[in-house]
């Protein structure tokens, strides 16, 4: 019989699908591309029907090119992607509101006097980049009809048939007591969801159905939410390690052990995962713009892509003075101010293409250093080292501008699509429970590693500049009164 799986990484822009041996490695792979709609009004949709399709379509890529049978599948999910739909039919009632999406603003304006509440019981911040406010918005705007969930309980359900959960996704939705990985009654009644039909809540790993839909019935055995995943296939499984993923945002993510940390610096204290009943937690810090801020610069024509960032960065010697925060969908944690817009500032006749390519890179990155220096505050003690996946990581220059801010050594991961084997790793641990973690994990192995080429005093004054610029943002746009504006941010008592 085969031990194989096939990890499906359904994503913002697409879906990766892997078929992993535990003795020769991957296999086979596929993928399929997503394309979210933004609109007015800072909305962003996708057709329900093109995640299934895409998650179909890369899943039988990789099993033709694997030519080979898997014995389980596991489903790594965007968490905060949310839609209604009918649980009789699976038909989708309404688009899925993407992650991104912040037309909740002024419903979590409306709830800023439960935010505290809100984040001791659950952990996150109150804001629209979870998916409770876009459930109680798709019920006030959109339908009533049906069953609200994230997008993972869809698809698995389309797949299995299955009306079920992980506890990390579950914790993504702010209606998860963060202590007893149950829903929270108290959450639901705030957001005015108490009468709604939620999914079960399971572990990472374990048989949740079974799916004919790339062939012969195999069993569905892992599902995870995506980042936590990558955290696993890091290997940052003790206590104090870190991961930053470099995808259409940059997401970084601390272990913390068996008990949850209630963050005092501004970040999401939530669910790793769920193994055996047995929860780890994790600290989180979001920054929304990474591979999407450079696909405005290439939609600007300064850059063809993120492959032109070394060459025409790396063209000049700094940012000339330019400094860029690129905040072009808010500022996400610490400071958790989606209003802010971004702002490019030092610009003169001499500023060219390379300028404005470094300075993007040391936005990106010195928002990243907000994000580990705010974890080395909860958790007591710095980081010292800095684990890195996805597209972004490609780029030398920004790597080394990470390092070099950071000031710690860097580690690139020498495996591709690491949600995607946090996948895989989890459905081997559902297919077997008598496997340890540690044997379904791949070795980590970096491809580099980036060590501070600047010294401390410039990587201050380099960051000064960064956070001179943000402060001017934030004064410039002074939070209001939630009774006089419904913009102010949800997450008040969290800004600097």
């Amino acid at each position: 019989m085969s031990s194989a799986v096939l990890a499906v990484d359904q994503g913002t822009s697409g879906t990766k699908a892997l078929v992993i041996c535990p003795e020769r490695g991957v296999i086979g792979t596929g993928s399929a591309p997503v394309t979210p709609r933004y609109g007015p009004g800072d909305s962003v949709e996708v057709d329900p029907r093109e995640l299934l399709a895409s998650v179909l379509d890369a899943g039988r890529q990789a099993l033709d090119r694997a030519g080979e049978p898997v014995a389980a599948v596991g489903l790594a999910n965007q968490g905060e992607t949310v839609l209604a739909w009918d649980p009789a039919t699976g038909e989708p009632l309404t688009d899925a509101v993407v992650w991104q999406d912040r037309r909740s603003a002024a419903l979590c304006a409306g709830l800023a006097g439960h935010a505290d509440e809100l984040a001791h019981l659950t952990g996150l911040p109150l804001d629209p980049y979870f998916a409770a406010p876009k459930m109680a918005w798709i019920r006030r705007e959109r339908t009533t009809e049906g069953v609200v969930t994230t997008s993972d309980s869809w698809l698995v359900h389309r797949l299995t048939g299955a009306f079920v959960t992980d506890a990390a996704t579950a914790g993504r939705t702010q209606l998860l007591d963060l202590d007893t990985v149950d829903w929270s009654p108290r959450a639901l009644e705030l957001f005015g969801l108490e009468d709604e039909r939620l999914p079960a809540i399971v572990d990472a790993a374990g048989p949740v159905g079974t799916t004919d839909a790339f062939g012969a019935p195999v069993p569905l055995t892992g599902l995870l939410v995506d980042q936590q995943a990558a955290l696993l296939a890091q290997n940052v499984t003790e206590a104090g390690g870190a991961k930053c993923t470099y995808g259409t945002g940059a997401f970084l993510l601390a272990q913390t052990g068996a008990s949850p940390r209630r963050t005092t610096a501004g970040l999401v204290s939530c669910v790793a995962w769920r193994l055996g009943g047995r929860t780890s937690y994790c600290l989180d810090g979001q920054v929304y713009a990474a591979a999407s801020a450079v696909r405005w610069l290439t939609d600007l024509g300064i850059i063809s892509g993120a492959a032109d960032l070394d060459r025409v960065g790396g063209a000049v010697p700094d940012s000339g003075g330019v400094t860029f925060v690129p905040a072009l969908a808010g500022l996400a944690a610490p400071w958790w101010r989606g209003d802010i817009r971004g702002s490019l500032t030092g610009l003169g006749l001499g500023t060219g293409p390379g300028q404005l390519v470094r300075a993007l890179c040391e936005g990106i990155a010195a928002q990243v250093v907000e994000v580990a220096q705010a974890a080395g505050e909860d958790l007591g003690r710095p980081l010292t080292v800095l684990r890195v996946d996805g597209g972004l990581t490609r780029s030398a220059l920004l790597m080394q501008t990470q390092a070099d801010l950071l000031q710690l050594p860097v580690e690139v991961s020498a495996l591709p699509d690491v949600t995607a084997l946090g996948a895989g790793a989890v459905a081997r641990l559902g297919l077997d429970p008598s496997l340890a973690v540690a044997d379904a994990l791949p070795a980590w192995r970096p491809s580099a590693v980036y060590e501070p080429a600047i010294g401390p005093d410039e990587a201050a004054d380099r960051l000064a500049r960064f956070r001179a610029e943000v402060t001017t943002l934030l004064e410039r746009n002074p939070e209001k009164d939630p009774e006089m504006s419904l913009e102010k941010n949800p997450a008040g008592s969290q800004v600097p």
